[in-house]
């Protein structure tokens, strides 16, 4: 799923932000300091960014020459002629670009840049179900039918689908009411705006002119509620109507946006898969389906996520990637808007893995998983080709021990070991020093391993354009680059040894803030990870690298 954090809720304090700046002395899109403020060094801006130039300035002081990683990034598409991604997108060298052959062998024709695995002969996957809606869907007849006696048999003899079964109708049912009351109040205010050009008649708006307002309908009673709100809104007082329409327009579209398709996500007879994929979903030993449409209807969050990694300044604009002089994106269409599924998840990883990706970037989770075992396969599949799989840890400010979100490394939330050694889940940080865990980012002692940059993040989005956004969907590609600056220069790195030097590395603020929410108790900081994992594993030699310094908090098999 992709993860939106709606940063305020515009019916109950009338300012909806998309992840905008703070800042209101200065327009975000004209503050170069804070469109870069993830790379910055703690130690001389008391900031806690990660430190990307002078990681790449240690790393070369030791004579070390980078090769290029590929960091496959699974994701809703990217848009890969964006001008500040084109010369770091990932070109497959052994695929002829668009003569409608496999070219090499791998099962996907025309793979030039990737693979999108929720697309097919008759288009692309846009809005999909959340997995609860389709778990509830398949269970449904099965443990509530209407035979009592077939129901308890049943509920007896698959106890772990019943589970799973009375999780997800426990999060429907609560989730799709909260969708629909979300959508009909943003919709409200939207409908309310010719009505309150009605009931200004022309005056601006002023707590004067809204006083002497004595609505004769319930529509105008409405809108006068809404105005009696936005009034106290400095950047609606004292405008017109046609203005204070136009904002609330801007100002509401992404919760529109964002609510609207629930209707879809949470719709029991909804399902798109077998009309524009056309596979077989059930059967999970199919691989070779999909089509190479990069981008899909809605490459937002995708190529936002791949400007983090990989982007790189061009024209007016500053913004780069953490990984910006070493790595190529790779890209894995494999979540649409809705919830991810797990055979394409398992696909996309081993897609990625075969195609000679190193790291990649999975910002996406869900809160059940019927085929967590064929992710669990995948996974174990990267480990043993040595591949960094990085993971958002999710927005709902929940300890994930307790809120288990998938895919996940650990098969049992009460065996405190991962069961692979590759996986590195990373929570969300701010550049506010006073409050420096995101508000809603998850968190866990042992479950998450990092925190990052995750707030405030400008990147590239579709159409040319830049946005700021959050999530931990942000702090994982922050993440996702800095293992790909480690693996440029030192590329015998094992996965593990990648995740210990970050860990141990780590920046922690003096309050101690992130002391019980992950592994690394703080920030990252690649300049003190690349010193790390030089000093600790790197003897000087491409070809070789020392094991791992025994540590409580090294990631064990």
């Amino acid at each position: 799923m992709k993860k939106i954090v709606l940063a305020a809720v515009f019916l109950a304090g009338f300012s909806y932000s998309h992840a905008q700046s703070t800042k209101a002395a200065v327009d975000p899109k004209e503050d170069k300091d804070l469109m870069t403020w993830y790379h910055k060094d703690f130690a001389t801006s008391k900031v806690y960014g990660v430190n990307t130039e002078n990681a790449y300035k240690y790393l070369e002081s030791k004579g070390l020459k980078p090769k290029t990683v590929v960091v496959g990034v699974l994701d809703s598409g990217v848009q890969v002629d964006h001008p500040g991604l084109v010369k770091n997108i990932w070109s497959n060298p052994n695929e002829v670009p668009n003569n409608g052959k496999d070219d090499d062998g791998n099962g996907y024709i025309d793979d030039v840049h990737g693979w999108n695995f929720i697309g097919g002969k008759n288009g692309d996957t846009d809005i999909d179900n959340m997995e609860v809606t389709r778990v509830v869907a398949k269970y449904k007849s099965v443990f509530e039918g209407d035979d009592s006696a077939k129901n308890k048999a049943n509920q007896a003899k698959m106890l772990e689908e019943f589970a799973m079964y009375m999780k997800s109708k426990e999060l429907f049912t609560k989730k799709s009411i909260d969708a629909r009351q979300s959508f009909m109040r943003y919709n409200t205010i939207n409908e309310s705006i010719p009505t309150i050009a009605t009931i200004l008649n022309g005056k601006p708006l002023t707590a004067e002119n809204i006083k002497g307002i004595k609505p004769t309908k319930q529509e105008e009673a409405i809108a006068l509620e809404i105005l009696n709100n936005l009034v106290k809104n400095p950047e609606f007082a004292g405008k017109s109507a046609a203005e204070v329409g136009n904002k609330i327009k801007e100002e509401i579209k992404p919760a529109l946006d964002h609510f609207g398709p629930m209707a879809k996500q949470y719709d029991l007879a909804y399902d798109p898969r077998a009309e524009i994929v056309g596979d077989n979903y059930d059967d999970y030993s199919q691989k070779n389906y999909g089509n190479n449409h990069y981008q899909g209807p809605d490459a937002e969050h995708g190529t936002h996520v791949s400007g983090i990694i990989a982007g790189l300044p061009q024209g007016k604009e500053v913004q780069y990637g953490v990984a910006s002089k070493v790595a190529k994106i790779m890209v894995v269409r494999t979540v649409p808007n809705g919830d991810e599924r797990d055979k394409d998840v398992a696909n996309a990883i081993r897609y990625a893995v075969d195609n000679g990706a190193k790291v990649l970037n999975m910002s996406f989770g869900k809160p059940v998983s019927p085929g967590k075992n064929i992710v669990w396969d995948a996974f174990k599949y990267a480990e043993d080709k040595g591949v960094l799989l990085v993971k958002a840890a999710g927005n709902e400010n929940e300890d994930v021990a307790e809120h288990l979100a998938y895919p996940t490394n650990f098969k049992n939330i009460t065996d405190p070991a991962p069961f692979v050694n590759n996986v590195l889940v990373v929570g969300a940080s701010t550049n506010r020093n006073n409050e420096l865990r995101a508000s809603f980012s998850n968190y866990n002692k042992t479950m998450v391993n990092v925190f990052a940059p995750g707030e405030e993040i400008y990147s590239t989005v579709p159409n040319n354009e830049y946005s700021y956004q959050q999530g931990t969907s942000m702090a994982s590609p922050v993440v996702a680059g800095a293992a790909a600056v480690l693996l440029a220069y030192m590329p015998n790195l094992k996965p593990a040894q990648i995740i210990e030097a970050l860990v141990k590395t780590s920046n922690a603020s003096k309050e101690n803030e992130f002391g019980d929410k992950s592994q690394a108790g703080g920030v990252i900081d690649v300049r003190k990870a690349a010193e790390y994992a030089f000093t600790n594993y790197y003897n000087g030699k491409t070809s070789a690298v020392k094991k791992p310094v025994k540590s409580k908090k090294t990631v064990k098999k």
